[in-house]
């Protein structure tokens, strides 16, 4: 079993920063892959970023890329989503999830998900 608390999210305006953090605790492992999705009234949950506790590698939807950064501390057992040039359409519930195995950008590869935080970006 694995646990998942996010915390960060606020009120911001257009342009401006959150950092999202994600801790786990229980039965995480250095294969495991952890991801943020997003889900705003009236639409599905989409993919947002992953990254795996080992290695370098990370993963961002196409709507993201360039203003938001995933990274992980290993020692904290906790992952980062740091958000920049948040825009509006930003605004949705954040939920922080983790799972073994690939394929990191599909939300079914996950089984286990945290509460959310609300993000919400005023124009």
């Amino acid at each position: 079993q694995v646990h998942l608390v996010e915390s960060g999210g606020g009120l911001v305006q257009a342009g401006g920063s959150l950092r999202l953090s994600c801790a786990a605790s229980g039965r995480t492992t250095s294969s495991y892959k952890m991801g943020w999705f997003r889900q705003a009234p009236g639409k599905e949950r989409e993919f947002v970023a992953a990254i795996y506790w080992s290695g370098d590698s990370t993963y961002y939807a196409d709507s993201v890329k360039g203003r938001f950064t995933i990274s992980r501390d290993n020692a904290k057992n906790t992952v980062y989503l740091q958000m920049n040039s948040l825009k509006p359409e930003d605004t949705a519930l954040y939920y922080c999830a983790a799972g073994w195995g690939s394929f990191p950008t599909n939300l079914v590869n996950y089984d286990y998900w945290g509460q959310g935080t609300q993000v919400t970006v005023s124009s």
